[in-house]
Formats: C-alpha cells, sequence, structure tokens
C-alpha cells in the first residue's frame, strides 16, 4: 500500500481524514500514483494536475523521503520506502506571499 499525504483543502474536498491508502500496481511512479488518486477520488481530479495536460498545478509541491520531486518527470520510480509504505508520498500546498 501507498500512502498519501494530502493538504488539508484537498482532504476536505475528497472527505478524507488522514492519511490516504492506495493500492498502486509496480512500477510505482508519480504518474501511477496521482492516477490511481483521481480514480479512487474523482473530485481530485484537476486540483492536482491539469486536467488537459496532466501537468502539476503552480501551487502544488510532491515530496517523498525528504526529497522534493515536484519538478521530477511523471515516469520517475517513487522510492522504496514510499512502495513499501514506510514513508508517505506527499502532496503539499505551495505557500506565496510576502
Amino acid at each position: 500500500m501507498i500512502r498519501v499525504v494530502l493538504p488539508a483543502h484537498l482532504r476536505v474536498l475528497a472527505g478524507v481524514r488522514g492519511e490516504v491508502e492506495l493500492d498502486v500496481p509496480a512500477p510505482v511512479t508519480l504518474c501511477s500514483v496521482l492516477d490511481a488518486l483521481e480514480a479512487r477520488y474523482p473530485v481530485l481530479r484537476g486540483t492536482i494536475r491539469d486536467r488537459a495536460t496532466g501537468r502539476r498545478r503552480a501551487f502544488v509541491r510532491f515530496y517523498a523521503c525528504e526529497e522534493d520531486l515536484s519538478h521530477a518527470p511523471p515516469d520517475t520510480a517513487l522510492p522504496e520506502r514510499v512502495t513499501r509504505g514506510t514513508d508517505p508520498f506527499m502532496v503539499i500546498g505551495a505557500m506565496a506571499g510576502g
């Protein structure tokens, strides 16, 4: 199971509390986790990635094992600690402002 941590506003939108657990077949990549997340919670489609292009939204960041994966290609394999369920894959709402 892949553990996914969502920011508070997306948890509210999806109607979940705490972490989300997803069964994602190998190979576990950024894209496959996001595909599984959007398939299980269709209300999240378009909130994390643009529906038309599939590109990450500007104020959303991805982290795993203390590594920023926000600019990694969609087919990037997630670290083994994430695929084993030891560490979560985190979707973070970026902060902006002055």
